[in-house]
């Protein structure tokens, strides 16, 4: 089954459709109230599924919810677990994903998710209710600005007083989200504009002055990227996320091949293009491969495709790629030279931006072919004297490694993998094979602990025919772990692997290589030789999932099948790990990626010549 490709509808296209189902189109205006239109403007942009909790001041939306039979609201326990869950929906299918909350904590326990959308340009509509008009500004009960609270972590947040505003306002907002940079837009509604009557007018006037996302790059900036490429000697492309949320995975495939230059695929961009092709050079980074951080490192030039040259990636920015020239390729002209100078810049979509690199670099080396055999040489040297791996425990219990490899090699590439954030965000990064764009969801950008269990629920929403994955840790899982009680009312499968090391493993590695073992508050207890408070198996049970532990390297295969083969309800695998396992390689923060250690006590030797 292939992911959802389906496009978000203008509001045009929908009013012929809605008129054309009612028979009418010379009646006048339907008079709705705002909840009404609430509920309306949202099924005629063909939204399917919403998360949400309801409250006072969003109640009045809540009951035409009822009345829909083409909305399926799901009942989060947390709104927090919504707005990851929309996460998880728009990430694994391409598609808006919609989360509702109520005013004041309601809104604000939404703030995580929405900050989070923000960093990794996921397209999400956060629709929350307001009090009413006349008391905003007085700290009425339940009330917060979460229009201010939010203006710096939305492409745009909106206050709705009036019901006649709501069906142009939400349809703009699903616009914004999903066009451009996509990323999140709330629609703050008050109560009393939820409860009027207005005229429903459908398609809505929409006026967005100064919006004009750039699709289509420059003829001129693309022929003077092409000719960079066919002159370079070590040229390396650098994706980014962007590249998905394009849906450029085919396109970025024809120019590999035709270019025949390596790539590496970030964090955010892992399946976007195949790890098994054999230009892929992995992910680079802070716990990148060795040969894909020195490829960007010791390149002469790097094209970078809906990547923003993030910390992570680039180490210590003022050392980073020192001899290298840039392509800079993004939809969102406030990313180009922000951290690196481009010198060759390029604002458009990825997707349109990559057919026309491809056509002209096939021009530009028609006459006189790129020849970077030797660059190759190197780099696949690299390749055979670091290849990716780990130093099984001696502690007696498992490698986290090689849990979270079985699951990948078990389930195969059709499967969906969400991961919390730490170690074993980087190890499913790391030690899972992707092959298609939207089967890996992560918090990159702001690293959010709790992320993993509500993205995996909208994913298994979204795409209910994949096998999905939470790979969490037990810190990461014990912030949004009650959303199984959702996934169990919902008839949602998922599969939930807890890498168990009782602590929080992440912070644990940093204060064993910079703080000389000083396990300040890190230890969880939740693991082995602990009193295991909560013990997973029980809570797993208590909420209505399987509940499976495992501590033997023998049981790991048998319980991963059982997951997979277990539909009628969420799955919870307690994979009792070992604390001292670490994630390498690594670059230690504020130095620069030429000293990427691949072990501890172990770095490449780097020649600037190379």
């Amino acid at each position: 089954m292939s992911a959802d490709t389906r496009t978000a509808k203008s509001p045009s296209d929908f009013a012929s459709q809605a008129a054309a189902q009612r028979g009418a189109p010379e009646q006048g205006p339907e008079l709705l109230t705002g909840a009404q239109a609430v509920v309306r403007t949202l099924e005629l942009l063909g939204v399917d599924d919403v998360f949400g909790l309801p409250g006072g001041a969003i109640l009045p939306v809540y009951d035409p919810l009822m009345d829909t039979d083409k909305i399926r609201h799901i009942l989060v326990r947390h709104e927090q677990g919504a707005g990851h869950a929309a996460e998880g929906y728009a990430s694994a299918s391409g598609r808006t994903g919609v989360c509702i909350a109520t005013s004041g904590p309601g809104a604000t326990n939404l703030v995580t998710a929405i900050a989070d959308a923000h960093m990794d340009s996921v397209p999400m509509l956060a629709i929350t209710g307001q009090v009413f008009s006349h008391l905003m500004g007085t700290d009425a009960f339940q009330e917060a600005d979460i229009v201010g609270i939010t203006m710096p972590i939305t492409k745009h947040s909106f206050l709705v007083t009036t019901a006649a505003e709501i069906p142009a306002t939400i349809a703009a907002a699903y616009h914004i989200a999903s066009t451009g940079r996509p990323g999140p837009v709330l629609v703050d509604i008050t109560k009393d504009a939820q409860q009027e009557t207005a005229p429903f007018v459908w398609p809505p006037k929409i006026d967005l002055p100064g919006y004009r996302p750039i699709t289509k790059a420059h003829g001129k900036q693309i022929l003077a990227a092409a000719a960079l490429m066919a002159e370079a000697k070590k040229p390396v492309f650098y994706v980014g996320g962007g590249v998905i949320r394009a849906r450029a995975s085919e396109e970025l495939f024809d120019l590999v091949e035709t270019t025949g230059i390596p790539v590496v695929t970030t964090l955010m961009a892992r399946g976007a293009f195949p790890d098994s092709n054999q230009h892929n050079l992995g992910m680079p980074g802070m716990h990148g491969t060795v040969p894909a951080v020195l490829a960007l490192q010791e390149a002469d030039l790097i094209v970078s495709l809906g990547a923003r040259f993030d910390d992570r990636v680039t180490g210590n920015a003022a050392l980073f790629a020192p001899n290298a020239k840039v392509v800079h390729v993004d939809v969102d002209p406030a990313e180009i030279s922000k951290i690196r100078f481009a010198d060759v810049p390029i604002v458009g979509d990825a997707k349109d931006v990559i057919v026309d690199l491809t056509a002209a670099f096939t021009n530009a080396t028609a006459s006189a072919p790129t020849d970077i055999a030797e660059w190759w040489a190197y780099l696949n040297g690299l390749r055979e004297e670091f290849p990716l791996g780990y130093t099984p425990p001696t502690d007696g219990l498992l490698a986290p490694q090689h849990v979270i490899q079985r699951i990948g090699e078990i389930t195969g590439p059709e499967g969906i993998f969400a991961s919390g954030v730490g170690q074993h965000q980087m190890w499913s990064a790391q030690f899972i094979k992707y092959e298609r764009p939207n089967s890996w969801l992560n918090s990159g950008g702001a690293g959010t602990m709790g992320y993993s269990v509500p993205a995996a629920m909208g994913a298994k929403v979204a795409q209910p025919d994949r096998t999905v994955w939470a790979i969490d840790g037990d810190g990461c899982f014990q912030m949004t772990n009650q959303e199984l009680a959702t996934c169990t009312i919902n008839k949602i499968p998922i599969k939930v692997a807890i890498i168990n090391n009782s602590s929080l493993g992440m912070v644990r590695q940093w204060q064993t290589l910079f703080y000389d073992g000083r396990y300040s508050n890190t230890d969880l207890n939740t693991g082995h030789d602990t009193v295991r408070v909560p013990d997973f198996v029980k809570l797993a049970e208590a909420y209505g999932a399987l509940g499976i532990r495992v501590t033997k390297m023998e049981e790991v295969d048998a319980a991963i099948k059982l997951a997979i083969e277990t539909n009628d309800r969420p799955v919870v695998i307690d994979f009792v790990v070992s604390a001292d396992s670490m994630v390498w390689p690594m670059v230690p923060q504020g130095v620069s990626n030429s000293y990427v250690q691949y072990a501890r006590d172990h770095s490449p030797s780097f020649d600037e010549e190379a």
